[in-house]
Order: C-alpha cells, then structure tokens, then sequence
C-alpha cells in the first residue's frame, strides 16, 4: 500500500535547487558511431515481402463495413426486402389444374 502520509507542498527554493541539480548533471552522449551502427543495421534488414492482403483488411470490422457497403451499393438489396402482397385479382386462378408438358 502506498504512504499516504500527507507531505507539505515543497517551497520555491526546494524547486530551485531540484532545479539546479538537473542542470548541473552531465548531458547523457550516444556512444560513439551510434547513427552509423544505427544506419548499418536498418540497410542490411532484407525488405518484407509485400502482403497479399492489405493491412487493414486484416481486422474483422473494416472487412465486414466493406462487405456491406458493397451490397448498399450494388444493388441486391432489392432482394431483401419483402416481396409486396398479391393482388388477388392480378394472381393466377389456383382452381385451373395445371397442365403438364406432353413429351
């Protein structure tokens, strides 16, 4: 658990000398031929291959939006709405038998 002991604000002069010790400190330096050890090792990764899939079809999500958008588009929607109810003066007589095809 963590000290929870209340601790007073530090006054201006704690900051400055908090201050003044960060400034005196040595700035940190590469070690030497750093960007060249740097340089020599990102020229000799061989290149990836190109992916046969683009990367953001690679989440379920994008995949799926696409899907839709292509059917919004499309126009096959059509053939998911109901189809509208049969007038029933425009339906063809169900008392007429039907006629079979003589061969």
């Amino acid at each position: 658990m963590s000290d929870s002991a209340f601790r007073p604000a530090p006054d201006e002069e704690e900051w400055e000398d908090l201050m003044r010790q960060l400034q005196d400190q040595a700035q940190g330096q590469p070690r030497p031929f750093f960007y060249n050890r740097v340089s020599a090792r990102l020229s000799s990764r061989p290149l990836a291959p190109g992916r046969a899939v683009p990367l953001w079809m690679l989440r379920p999500a994008y995949a799926a939006l696409l899907g839709v958008i292509m059917l919004a588009l499309s126009g096959d929607v059509g053939a998911l709405r109901p189809a509208p109810a049969a007038n029933p003066a425009t339906a063809p007589d169900s008392a007429q038998p039907l006629r079979s095809h003589s061969q």
